[in-house]
């Protein structure tokens, strides 16, 4: 399998639209945020004074005990009383647009190849479905590489198989790839049958 530093000028003969300036940045930045705040459950929840199983009597009488006037043991400032402010159910969702998400994947894409972070092979499959012959066919295509993200337009079960034990390295087809996905792994290996699918990907 040979293996080829994908350039600026490779990525625009594959139709690939790449950004070469510096729009795009805060695209980026927006889809991170939201692809991280909506993986957020928004489960936490504490109970308040009102909530709290607690009887309702006044601890002591208002005055003449020498003591601080309380009304509930179920207040904050008591142990086993409610929590004041505390979290509730919510959802932290964010909503990014088409446009916006097209563009923070191209700029993000780019700058990867701008950075000569990405490679480009011919074909990617393990017939034998082994892990061996898996970390063999890695470390041919980037020796160095301690993380490797390998796009394809799709794989093998073979393919699946051998490399599911794999730390840091990650089969991942050419319309599942997203932006956090090109900015986490430091290689990037592309499989020519993905360049028509990220190429409409990165389309205007």
């Amino acid at each position: 399998m040979a293996t080829n530093v994908l350039t600026l000028e490779a990525a625009k003969q594959a139709n690939l639209e790449v950004v070469e300036n510096s729009r795009g940045t805060q695209a980026v930045h927006d889809m991170v945020t939201a692809m991280r705040a909506n993986r957020r459950s928004g489960t936490a929840n504490c109970k308040t004074r009102g909530e709290v199983s607690h009887s309702n009597k006044k601890p002591w009488r208002q005055k003449g005990t020498g003591r601080a006037r309380a009304g509930r043991v179920a207040s904050p400032i008591w142990r086993s009383g409610g929590v004041a402010f505390g979290p509730k159910p919510r959802d932290y969702s964010k909503d990014v647009n088409r446009k916006t998400r097209r563009l923070a994947f191209r700029k993000a894409l780019s700058e990867r190849i701008k950075a000569g972070d990405v490679l480009c092979v011919d074909s990617f499959e393990i017939a034998d479905g082994k892990t061996k012959s898996f970390v063999a066919a890695v470390n041919a295509l980037a020796p160095d590489a301690r993380k490797v993200l390998i796009i394809s337009e799709s794989f093998t079960d073979d393919s699946y198989r051998s490399g599911r034990n794999v730390e840091n390295t990650l089969l991942m087809t050419a319309a599942e790839a997203n932006v956090e996905h090109l900015l986490y792994y430091p290689t990037i290996v592309i499989v020519r049958s993905a360049m028509e699918t990220l190429a409409s990907r990165t389309a205007k």
